[in-house]
C-alpha cells in the first residue's frame, strides 16, 4: 500500500542567516530545515509550532507560506511512501532554550535522535549541504529570492 508522508518545515532567518538542524537518525548523520510529520487531526501551522516547542523548544510564529513541494519524492526511509513537505517562513516569538552551534555535526553524542542547530549564512548556502532532495530544492529557492530581496 502506498501512503503520503506529511512533513511541515520552518525557515528561520536572522541576521542573514538560516536555520538548520544537524541530527543523528538510524546511525546516519542528516541536515534538514526544523520541522517534521504531521500527525493526524492536526494542521500544518498547528505540526510546525508543535515541533519547534518538541525539537527546540521555542515558540515560532507562522508568517508566511514559502513552498509546497511540486514533484514526486519517495521517503528515504520507506519507498513505499511519498513524501509530501510544506515550508513557512516563521520568526521566534520565544528564545532558544538549546545550544545553537556554527559547526556542522557539532554533537556531544552519536546516539540515535541527537540534534544540534546551527546558522548557515545566505550567501554561503548550498543544496549539497542537505540530507535530503526537497531540501535541497528549498536552499536554492531561499538563495533566490533573498538575493532578489537584496537589490
Amino acid at each position: 500500500m502506498h501512503i503520503f508522508n506529511v512533513r511541515v518545515y520552518g525557515i528561520l532567518i536572522e541576521n542573514d542567516a538560516v536555520l538548520v538542524a544537524d541530527e543523528m537518525h538510524n546511525g546516519r548523520e542528516i541536515t534538514k530545515f526544523p520541522g517534521g510529520g504531521l500527525q493526524f487531526g492536526e494542521g500544518t501551522v498547528e505540526c510546525l509550532k508543535r515541533e519547534f516547542i518538541e525539537e527546540i523548544q521555542m515558540e515560532i510564529n507562522v508568517k508566511a507560506h514559502f513552498y509546497t513541494v511540486d514533484f514526486f519524492q519517495p521517503s528515504a526511509f520507506d519507498k513505499t511512501q511519498q513524501v509530501i513537505s510544506i515550508y513557512y517562513l516563521v520568526e521566534k516569538s520565544s528564545e532558544f532554550q538549546i545550544p545553537v552551534s556554527g559547526k556542522k555535526f557539532d554533537f556531544d553524542s552519536d546516539e540515535d535522535g541527537t540534534q544540534r542547530l546551527r546558522w548557515v549564512p545566505i550567501e554561503n548556502l548550498q543544496p549539497e549541504e542537505f540530507t535530503f532532495p526537497i531540501d535541497q530544492k528549498v536552499s536554492e529557492l531561499i538563495s533566490e529570492f533573498f538575493t532578489v530581496q537584496k537589490k
